[in-house]
């Protein structure tokens, strides 16, 4: 079925601000942005809790995420592809992983990191299950803040509600579901002395994953 109404695949920042439908003064913000005496500018907060505000800027499109900051001309908008090439070449994982990870069951985001630790929230789809799986090199702690969790940890099966925590030995099998209708959050403390995604054994995934 042809389309012939407006299209913009929206490739850039430039774009963004364009589609937004710029104010008098030719601004776009998003919610937490406040613009003071700008002009064709763009602020955008990513963040929930983040304010960002821009004083006196002019053509300027200025992007705060939870892991990096983008400030830039609008004229450069299209260079971000150059900005990736660059944190790449010297390491910089916001490069290659977004702040949240969304997965099929839902998504979690790292709230604090250490050497040995790592600090996550989260979020399970009603009705959504994680793969039943275990760690070669992490025990975790499981604390949910939010709905209610089936948990798995080798033989047992109990709930876990609101303000209760269970334990994850390193290298028990053990799976989290979300059995309820609303969105069920958890935080997530692991331990060990790797903490890479890749270090996990799935035995039963409801999604196919291996």
């Amino acid at each position: 079925m042809p389309y012939h109404g407006h299209w913009s695949d929206l490739g850039g920042w430039d774009a963004v601000w364009l589609e937004a439908g710029p104010d008098l003064e030719g601004n776009v913000c998003s919610e937490r942005a406040t613009a003071i005496e700008c002009r064709d500018t763009l602020l955008r907060s990513e963040t929930e809790g983040q304010e960002i505000v821009g004083i006196g800027l002019s053509d300027t499109i200025a992007v705060a995420m939870g892991d990096a900051v983008l400030v830039a001309h609008k004229s450069e908008a299209q260079r971000v592809k150059e900005v990736v090439a660059t944190l790449k070449a010297s390491g910089a994982k916001q490069a290659t992983e977004f702040p949240s990870d969304h997965r099929p069951w839902g998504w979690f985001e790292s709230l604090a990191t250490g050497p040995r630790f790592q600090v996550k929230r989260i979020v399970v789809k009603p009705g959504a299950a994680l793969s039943l799986q275990s760690h070669h090199h992490r025990s975790e702690h499981w604390i949910v803040v939010q709905g209610t969790a089936r948990i798995t940890i080798g033989d047992e099966v109990k709930l876990v509600t609101e303000n209760e925590s269970v334990y994850v030995p390193l290298g028990a099998v053990h799976r989290m579901e979300n059995p309820g209708k609303l969105p069920m959050v958890l935080i997530e403390v692991q331990t060990g002395s790797y903490l890479g995604e890749d270090d996990i054994v799935r035995y039963e995934d409801v999604y196919a994953r291996r």
